[in-house]
């Protein structure tokens, strides 16, 4: 069955307190190869059937209107997985 997965991140311009505290703990584990961690949301939906437009249309209206809150994050990414 084919999957649909969904990204949701946070917005880039609002703070991402555990992506911040993740950070913190690379830097107490003297890893310093990273400047920034930022973390998201990754959603899969199982399709019954053939994935068409209009499967994707509405992975992506749910996407917007459900699997996100849209004043604070956004939908970086909808892909078809096997």
């Amino acid at each position: 069955m084919p999957t649909i997965v969904v990204d949701v991140m946070p917005k880039a311009e609002l703070l991402d307190p555990q992506g911040k505290a993740v950070s913190g703990a690379f830097a107490r584990l003297g890893v310093s190869d990273f400047s920034g961690v930022r973390i998201g949301k990754r959603f899969e939906l199982t399709v019954d059937g053939e994935v068409t437009d209009e499967v994707l249309a509405e992975a992506q209206r749910i996407a917007d209107e459900i699997l996100s809150n849209s004043v604070i994050e956004d939908v970086v990414g909808i892909e078809v997985v096997q």
